[in-house]
């Protein structure tokens, strides 16, 4: 497997993998000190970014490497060469390249072009890398994914694409619950349900959170203004995503002691209120610093080839 490009990508292996190497990283996060000696390790963004360009950056100066951040601005992609010529280039002199953009389509091509690494740093549709954090959160604090259940309440976004693959693979319970016409794209479920079949997970898709919620051991949301939104939404979408906000009223239709969980950036008094993103059930800063160690981890799995992949 020569890249990470989502999270079905994965074997069930493979994501346990990633993880196990997570942890290794996070109780030593230079244990790995000379992997990148020598290499540069290419960020091309197309969006703006702090926690992805912080924990990328981080986990390529952890394991020896050099990092370049750049866009279209800085390329010559951005005054018309093709993706293509731009991956060539790149695969001459940079040893990976973590791309985070728009279109699902610029990523995959920049992947069959390079001869390098290509990881998903966020697209419209997949989030891999946080996807993975996460999941190393709640392992970190269930111990285990067996009887686990997640809730995710907003849009059925790139976020919760990767959260419902990582459910599948895992073989836990997932509830996503929505507003309707905000659901997720159906054939990201439709593949994940392939693989929940394997693993005994359960996916269930609704519009209505509370029944979301019930049993819950997390509830997990996202901004309702994603990237690329048009500010002439914004009004449309706070009345129809109002009944989604995570309030400590909605906090109690989960299981007792239930945590809450966001990817950031988070708009106080949109999505969730002050008091749970910053109260004592909130790991959201745990899901930051976990960024670091799985990308550690994915950097490592790619370059020492450990991971095996789906193929196709």
């Amino acid at each position: 497997m020569k890249d990470l490009l989502r999270v079905s990508d994965l074997t069930p292996g493979d994501f346990a993998l990633l993880l196990d190497l997570a942890a290794q990283f996070k109780a030593d996060r230079h244990r790995h000190p000379n992997l990148l000696a020598g290499e540069l390790v290419a960020l091309y963004f197309t969006k703006p970014s702090t926690r992805t360009r912080f924990s990328f950056e981080a986990a390529i100066h952890r394991l020896g490497g050099s990092a370049v951040f750049t866009g279209p601005a800085e390329l010559q992609v951005g005054r018309g060469e093709s993706i293509e010529d731009s991956a060539r280039t790149m695969s001459h002199f940079a040893s990976a390249l973590v791309i985070r953009t728009f279109a699902d389509e610029e990523l995959e091509r920049f992947a069959r072009a390079a001869t390098i690494p290509v990881i998903n740093a966020l697209t419209d549709r997949h989030h891999p890398c946080q996807a993975l954090a996460d999941f190393l959160t709640l392992r970190e604090r269930f111990l285990s994914f067996d009887g686990l259940k997640l809730a995710y309440v907003g849009e059925g976004n790139n976020v919760a694409h990767s959260l419902i693959e990582a459910a599948a693979l895992t073989g836990i319970a997932i509830s996503v619950a929505t507003p309707p016409g905000f659901e997720p794209d159906q054939s990201v479920v439709a593949r994940a349900g392939e693989l929940a079949a394997a693993s005994g997970a359960t996916i269930r898709i609704t519009n209505d959170p509370v029944e979301a919620l019930g049993g819950a051991q997390a509830v997990y949301t996202d901004t309702w203004l994603s990237m690329g939104t048009p500010d002439t939404e914004r009004e449309e979408r706070m009345r129809r995503f109002a009944s989604f906000r995570v309030t400590e009223d909605l906090l109690s239709a989960a299981a007792p002691g239930a945590v809450f969980m966001h990817c950031l950036p988070a708009h106080r008094g949109e999505e969730v209120d002050e008091r749970v993103i910053d109260g004592p059930r909130s790991v959201v800063w745990e899901q930051v610093e976990n960024r670091g160690h799985t990308e550690q981890a994915v950097l490592f799995a790619l370059f020492e080839r450990r991971l095996a992949g789906r193929g196709g």
